[in-house]
């Protein structure tokens, strides 16, 4: 099958390496003409505008969007008067799935099909394949089916679910339609909001066993903070790599993001290369959004999401909020933290 490739950064560009192993057809384009001629010499017909690209497509065409969640309507606009009826607009990135809905309305009106896709995989998906959560009508799904079959996974050593009936759909293979407009992006928001939370309780799990020898050190005392009640029982010296390690080998722990992890620890046992400021993109944020529309609690993954804000130093200023509080009530000066002597010999 032949498919159009519109953004050629981390995923976009291993997605058309993927798919040209499986003999598709791709015609690529991106904003930065270098991406474009690095994926031609691999095999990809290259295109030097949208235009170019469209006028390279067979008809009904398939135009997958792998660029930023903010430049997906621009780039919607200015495909929507060159492509035709029957043609399939794709957008695998992070959109918000209600922007998906009023796009779907939106060309259905010119009979373009639109199909939202959650991608997840990341720089890793070339090798081990796209895990796709699709929306969308029927008819456009199975069109396309070729295409996501090549990029899922597939089956792979994984082994099937006990009591799942066989033949049960394409979930198996690592690609489901989960519903009409917007499902596949909806389904997404909460993968990636669940995500956020396992994340986070790795790393608040990880920053105590981090802490366990903080019997060790000299604290000075002061008025301010309270003193450690028993150094005797936070005197170990644990091994963070080695931990993770013995985790990813029959814990009920394990899983790929435990995997990254060890590897980070592996390579960089302080993770001195990063600075700790967590992002986020934006599915966290929607997905506390539809819980608080269902009435659905959600403490660990709102929880998660406030995390990554103070991560970025955006909790600074109600913190001098309290501690404005407090010397105003108590005359409570502040303390610099982690005001800790080495371990003694």
């Amino acid at each position: 099958m032949q498919l159009g490739m519109v953004g050629l950064g981390r995923m976009g560009a291993n997605m058309v390496r993927r798919l040209m192993r499986a003999k598709h057809r791709c015609v690529v384009y991106d904003r930065s003409q270098e991406a474009v001629t690095g994926l031609a010499a691999e095999g990809a017909m290259g295109s030097s505008s949208l235009a170019d690209l469209v006028r390279k497509l067979d008809k009904p065409r398939a135009i997958w969007l792998m660029v930023p969640a903010a430049v997906v309507d621009v780039t919607i606009t200015e495909l929507a008067p060159l492509v035709e009826a029957g043609d399939a607009i794709i957008d695998g990135g992070n959109s918000y799935y209600v922007d998906d809905i009023r796009r779907a309305a939106a060309l259905r009106d010119k009979r373009i099909e639109y199909v939202d896709v959650g991608t997840s995989g990341g720089v890793w998906g070339l090798d081990r394949g796209y895990c796709m959560m699709i929306g969308g009508t029927r008819e456009s799904v199975a069109r396309l089916d070729p295409i996501f079959d090549s990029l899922a996974p597939g089956v792979g050593s994984i082994p099937r679910t006990p009591g799942r009936p066989q033949g049960k759909g394409t979930a198996e293979r690592g690609y489901l339609h989960c519903g009409p407009s917007g499902a596949g992006h909806f389904v997404k928001m909460v993968h990636n909001g669940i995500e956020y939370g396992l994340m986070a309780a790795y790393a608040e799990g990880l920053g105590v066993l981090q802490q366990a020898n903080i019997g060790k050190q000299k604290v000075a005392a002061d008025a301010e903070t309270t003193p450690l009640r028993d150094p005797e029982l936070y005197q170990y010296d644990l091994d963070l790599s080695d931990i993770t390690e013995v985790w990813r080998r029959g814990s009920v722990i394990a899983s790929w993001l435990l995997d990254l992890t060890a590897q980070a620890f592996a390579t960089d046992p302080h993770l001195e290369r990063f600075a700790g400021h967590v992002a986020d993109s934006g599915e966290g944020r929607w997905t506390i959004k539809a819980a608080i529309d269902e009435a659905v609690p959600v403490p660990v993954l709102s929880t998660a999401l406030y995390q990554r804000f103070d991560s970025r130093g955006q909790a600074d200023f109600e913190n001098k909020v309290l501690s404005a509080m407090r010397f105003g009530f108590g005359g409570h000066l502040e303390t610099a933290p982690n005001q800790t002597a080495p371990p003694s010999k």
